[in-house]
């Protein structure tokens, strides 16, 4: 072969190769495709999230799937009650890069060496009220749609509502605090009596029981309910709420990826996207040791 046929064969074929590339980048740019992120996710590896069951529907059909398309992480989430998920933490039967509780208490638990040192620090990020939902089709959600006061409701006898427990969620602690001091603020008794009705659940199970109507109304945060589409009134004249923290444990695999997580989770445009779950953005509270936290973070988290 002529050095003049081989030069010529040589940039056909690199004319066609360019052409390829070139017309598969254009159509990754223009269509994100799972296909097209498994390379990026097979680089940058999978952050392993445990978070609280509140934000089971949040996290999965929301953030994780946009947290994969914007960084090139795979995402693998669990929900479960914070403070069961921390005991499961401390004793090793569950691990992950991130933990995000809906209560601080869950993150003091595995700080120092007697709980295995699994958190060095925390910031508290956003929150979200709790609420009473109720099945809209049932006598309990009309009369709450016409104004009679939840608390009113709570005390009528026949009615199936559902909390959490206080010892797996925090929750569960929220709603005794909730009633207990509504029935001191309106001098009222049978509150207290109307609480040992509630029926526990699991965290992650009382959302589904409302939706198929076998709760007439159930204890849950608004973005539970939001994103469950299920009505809610307040709590009023009482006010507790989720104060969701979150963390990078310590000893995680994939310490990179969970930092790249946290930053897209606190990036300046989420307000908009957290508000529209039921969620509220707060200045970031930070507790712990600074030097803990990964240099890019320590200002995004409230560290100094």
């Amino acid at each position: 072969m002529t050095k003049l046929n081989l030069k010529a064969r040589t940039a056909a074929t690199l004319l066609v190769a360019s052409t390829v590339l070139g017309a598969g980048l254009a159509r990754a740019a223009a269509d994100p495709t799972t296909e097209h992120l498994s390379g990026a996710v097979a680089a940058h590896g999978t952050v392993s999230v445990l978070f609280a069951g509140s934000l089971v529907n949040y996290m999965e059909r929301y953030f994780g799937p946009s947290f994969q398309k914007a960084a090139g992480y795979g995402f693998r989430g669990f929900g479960g009650g914070s403070t069961e998920l921390a005991s499961e933490i401390r004793g090793r039967v569950r691990s992950g890069d991130v933990f995000v509780s809906a209560a601080a208490a869950a993150d003091r638990s595995l700080e120092g060496s007697a709980n295995g040192a699994w958190v060095s620090w925390y910031s508290a990020f956003m929150s979200s009220p709790l609420e009473l939902a109720y099945n809209p089709n049932g006598r309990v959600g009309g009369e709450l749609r016409s104004g009679v006061p939840w608390y009113r409701v709570l005390e009528q006898s026949g009615i199936r509502v559902g909390r959490t427990d206080p010892k797996l969620d925090p929750k569960g602690v929220l709603t005794v605090e909730a009633v207990n001091n509504a029935s001191k603020k309106l001098h009222d008794k049978r509150l207290e009596r109307a609480l040992t009705s509630v029926e526990v659940f699991p965290e992650t199970g009382l959302v589904g029981r409302l939706q198929s109507g076998q709760l007439d109304a159930g204890f849950l945060y608004a973005v539970e309910a939001k994103n469950a589409k299920l009505p809610t009134v307040s709590l009023a004249p009482v006010y507790k709420y989720a104060a969701y923290t979150l963390t990078i444990l310590n000893r995680a695999p994939n310490p990179t990826g969970a930092a790249a997580l946290i930053r897209y989770l606190l990036n300046a445009a989420r307000g908009y996207t957290l508000r529209k779950n039921g969620l509220t953005p707060v200045r970031p509270q930070f507790s712990g040791r600074s030097s803990a936290v990964p240099t890019g973070l320590r200002s995004l988290v409230g560290a100094r």
